[in-house]
């Protein structure tokens, strides 16, 4: 049995409450952060990533997931 991440994630909206499934993106294969998006029924775009923490924290920050992640 693989140790993937799941491909879909379900929270509450933080405007309306209901809960809100958000979907495993595909932005990189990159191993340091697996970033989920989602839209709930009230419009709330919902955003999280599971990962690395600074990646993760980077991802969450940027602006209407406009968002690379670099290797150095």
């Amino acid at each position: 049995m693989s140790n993937k991440p799941s491909r879909t994630l379900t929270f509450k909206c933080k405007k309306c409450s209901k809960p809100v499934q958000v979907f495993l993106q595909k932005v990189s294969a990159c191993s340091h952060i697996q970033p989920y998006q989602g839209i709930c029924k009230c419009g709330e775009v919902m955003r999280h990533a599971t990962g690395h923490k600074e990646t993760v924290e980077s991802y969450l920050a940027a602006p209407n997931g406009n968002w690379s992640h670099d290797h150095h």
